[in-house]
């Protein structure tokens, strides 16, 4: 959600956006769902693993949810580390309604983060 919002929000002649986890999980249909209701398509991306290389070499790295930030690899000292200790929507239970309901909340906060980087 955080890489449709940054590529739809952020200037691209200012921003490279690359989005990748210490794990691979695939594409949450629930995300790709409250997405589309915002309309945002997200339907093409795919979850993918930490490229060192151009981790190590990025200006601003964002960590999402409790544990990404103690899982990620050391950021380099001249970069600027942000986190946003996030609830993960996809650990969300209760009826189908009550997770996507999760999953909105989630992806408004993330909506609204992503506009204050600007």
């Amino acid at each position: 959600m955080a890489e449709g919002y940054a590529k739809k929000i952020l200037p691209a002649n200012k921003f490279k956006i690359e989005s990748a986890g210490v794990e691979t999980h695939g594409l949450n249909p629930m995300a790709v769902k409250v997405m589309a209701e915002d309309g945002v398509d997200i339907s093409k991306q795919y979850s993918k693993l930490i490229d060192l290389q151009y981790f190590n070499m990025a200006d601003v790295i964002i960590t999402l949810c409790g544990d990404a930030r103690d899982k990620c690899p050391m950021i380099p000292a001249q970069t600027k580390s942000i986190h946003w200790s996030l609830l993960d929507p996809a650990q969300a239970t209760g009826t189908f309604e009550e997770r996507l309901e999760g999953f909105r909340n989630i992806r408004d906060e993330i909506k609204k983060l992503i506009t204050e980087l600007i």
